[in-house]
């Protein structure tokens, strides 16, 4: 019996995934559509009937036959926005284990949609809230003027993006309040928008320090960046703690998945890249995960559906196009090897 050999393909799949952007730049906004188009949706997602902002949440745009355009994931006041739209009938869907299903029509044939609301409705009938009630209580603690410092520094950095500007608008805040911990993650992630990595570096530090190491998010973004200087053991137990602050926080998951599939611990790396997939389903840098594990541990018919599910999520940008290219290749591989036996038998 023949075996299974896509050894020329490997090299395409990582240059397919190498060309994406860098894994932080999740939380800073996904692709457009093409230019020349101008609507525009955006609003805030909150938990429950209250005002406690749903941040990181991914939230899916769909087509008026249910495809999947674009996602976006919410920033720290629970904003998304989708630009450059076309007129037309479009879906708002947002997947959150725990909560229930939202699907929310938004019809663009005449004027943009902006500031909708959408409420995340617990299953259990149970309020419940992903951040630590600590570190919200922690935020609120903080001086009104440095708060509204960083949510316009906010708005300025994922929906504007206007990286200098919200810099200027997070070192003010912490100026004003130094103990404010979540503005030096901010200050940290304005930096690395600016391409100052050593400088994000440090500000992700003093926010780890300040917080008394409790802080999930200014762990994961220093342990992304030991990894991507390709530090995976430091990478992982600093992303691990992460972890351990708020396990429902699928870039952390990603993360750390990212870490142990670079340390050759598959079955390790496939168990969290599957939790992130199962927080933020819409997240395409979550199946380029998946693909290079099940790559790796020569699971062809998985890695044919991951790239199924990345094309799905991206289909028009060059990535989207490549991976397309690939997909056919995988896919006459594994056709090749299923008929290859048969054709082998003995009469």
């Amino acid at each position: 019996m023949s075996r299974l050999h896509i050894g020329p393909v490997v090299p395409f799949l990582f240059a397919v995934f190498a060309s994406l952007p860098p894994c932080a730049s999740a939380l800073t906004g996904s692709a457009l559509f093409q230019s020349g188009n101008n609507l525009t949706i955006n609003g805030n997602v909150y938990y429950e009937d209250g005002d406690e902002p749903a941040t990181n949440i991914m939230v899916q745009l769909n087509d008026s036959e249910g495809q999947s355009r674009l996602t976006e994931e919410t920033n720290g006041s629970g904003w998304f926005e989708f630009r450059r739209l076309t007129p037309g009938t479009y879906a708002l869907a947002i997947y959150l284990q725990g909560y229930e299903r939202v699907s929310a029509t938004v019809d663009l044939s005449f004027m943009p949609a902006k500031g909708l609301v959408i409420r995340l409705k617990s299953t259990s009938g149970e309020k419940k809230i992903a951040s630590a009630t600590s570190i919200s209580a922690h935020e609120l603690s903080m001086p009104e003027k440095a708060r509204d410092l960083v949510s316009s520094g906010k708005k300025k950095l994922y929906t504007e993006k206007n990286a200098p500007g919200a810099l200027e608008d997070f070192q003010s805040a912490v100026t004003a309040a130094p103990g404010y911990y979540e503005a030096y993650y901010q200050v940290g992630m304005a930096h690395l928008s600016l391409g100052k990595r050593d400088e994000a570096e440090a500000s992700f530090r003093k926010s780890i320090e300040l917080s008394g190491d409790k802080y999930c998010e200014a762990e994961v973004g220093l342990g992304t960046m030991m990894l991507d200087r390709r530090d995976f053991a430091q990478g992982e137990k600093t992303v691990r703690r992460g972890v351990e602050l708020n396990p429902d926080y699928w870039l952390a998951q990603y993360e750390l998945g990212r870490a142990l599939m670079n340390q050759d611990r598959l079955s390790e790396a496939l168990k969290s890249a599957s939790q992130a997939k199962s927080l933020a389903p819409s997240a395409a840098i979550v199946y380029r995960l998946l693909s290079n594990i099940h790559l790796r541990q020569k699971d062809y018919p998985a890695l044919l559906a991951d790239i199924d599910a990345y094309i799905k999520l991206d289909p028009d940008s060059a990535a989207g196009v490549r991976a397309k290219q690939l997909r056919e290749q995988v896919a006459q591989k594994v056709d090749t090897a299923k008929a290859t036996p048969a054709a082998q038998k003995t009469p």
